[in-house]
């Protein structure tokens, strides 16, 4: 069901939105690095429901627990297997609608694919199976972070038509942090947020649910991760990213603007400073022929709107009969605030498999 993701740095998640417990296990994580729960779980916390009044109200805590590859509070070199325990899942919410096929869920193709499926909640295809997404990610932020000097920051700078339109300097991306977790939306502007919590909560009255894009950024990149061709470094972060449920395009550098500019204007012109090598824009996104080049690699990631509204749809179930329902359950108006830790996650599990193929596997 292609469940695994990495070359070295190995991650295979299992689990279903309104199964036992949800997870993943992570393979050949350096030994004798430092690893508690503590450090995963801030990250499932950003992730969670129920977090906010625009988010699902589904409560759950997202407690996770590290069920092997650490001793005395250490990694051991084994495979690290987390789970998060589901604890208030309600499969009654499906049960009227379990042989109807949603309108642009994944609910018929899954039956095309498999002829039998998880229909609680969307089982695999659900967002919420991005919890071993995040675990894992966790891990990976924790070795770039203390081994490489790589720090990745994502933040939501569009709903529907609300941009974030200001230029962020990524050499104080960092402290900005703050300002993003500081509010709902995950937006580095107070008032904007203000806005977007107003338009996503007048859209959820109306039955309705919006998309919008999340960017990211991972500064202290050195030149050199990646390979040409078909490993590509910007390949393989597209891949990961519309690996994430409800995405529906990537961007990395200047992405789809490049189109509209000449090749005077677009080229990152190099120069030294400091005694390295850098470039006066960044266009490329901090890769160049699939490698990195040391720039901070930038991308944007667009999210639909949600699938799952309240408002009554036409569909067809799996007697091939035309049918009309009206979906119940708890569901998020707006995929984006809770997007963003998965977004940070993907690139990071990304990041880490190229610094470890690039160095050995031992910590130090």
């Amino acid at each position: 069901m292609g469940s695994s993701f990495g070359r070295l740095f190995r991650v295979t998640t299992f689990g279903e939105s309104h199964g036992e417990a949800l997870g993943c296990v992570v393979e050949n994580c350096p030994a004798g690095m430092s690893l508690t729960e503590a450090d995963i779980q801030g990250d499932l916390d950003r992730r969670r429901p129920g977090q906010s009044r625009i988010t699902t109200p589904r409560d759950e805590a997202d407690r996770v627990k590290i069920l092997s590859g650490t001793f005395e509070e250490k990694t051991i070199g084994a495979p690290i297997a987390m789970a998060v325990y589901n604890e208030n899942a309600r499969e009654k919410d499906y049960s009227d609608i379990k042989e109807i096929f949603r309108p642009s869920h994944a609910d018929y193709t899954y039956h095309a694919r498999y002829g039998h499926r998880a229909w609680r909640g969307g089982g695999r295809s659900s967002a919420r199976a991005t919890i071993g997404i995040v675990a894992a990610g966790a891990v990976a932020k924790k070795i770039l972070r203390e081994k490489a000097g790589v720090e990745i920051v994502g933040y939501v700078s569009q709903i529907k038509d609300l941009r974030y339109e200001a230029d962020i300097d990524l050499k104080e991306i960092l402290p900005l942090r703050s300002v993003i977790e500081s509010n709902a939306v995950r937006v580095p502007d107070a008032a904007l947020a203000e806005r977007m919590t107003r338009l996503i909560q007048d859209t959820r009255q109306a039955g309705d649910s919006l998309g919008g894009i999340v960017e990211c950024a991972a500064v202290g990149v050195p030149a050199g991760w990646g390979d040409p061709v078909f490993d590509r470094l910007d390949a393989l972060i597209a891949h990961a990213m519309l690996a994430i449920p409800a995405s529906k395009g990537v961007e990395i550098g200047s992405g789809f603007s490049s189109a509209t500019m000449t090749g005077s204007e677009h080229n990152d012109i190099f120069e030294m400073q400091k005694g390295r090598v850098t470039t006066r824009t960044n266009y490329s996104g901090g890769i160049q022929g699939g490698i990195s080049n040391g720039m901070p690699i930038t991308l944007r990631v667009a999210f639909k709107p949600t699938a799952t509204i309240s408002r009554e749809q036409d569909s067809v179930n799996e007697r091939g009969e035309n049918v009309t329902l009206k979906v119940k359950g708890r569901h998020d108006p707006c995929v984006l605030p809770r997007a963003v830790p998965i977004v940070e996650a993907m690139l990071a599990l990304v990041l880490v498999d190229q610094f470890l193929i690039s160095k050995t596997a031992r910590y130090e």
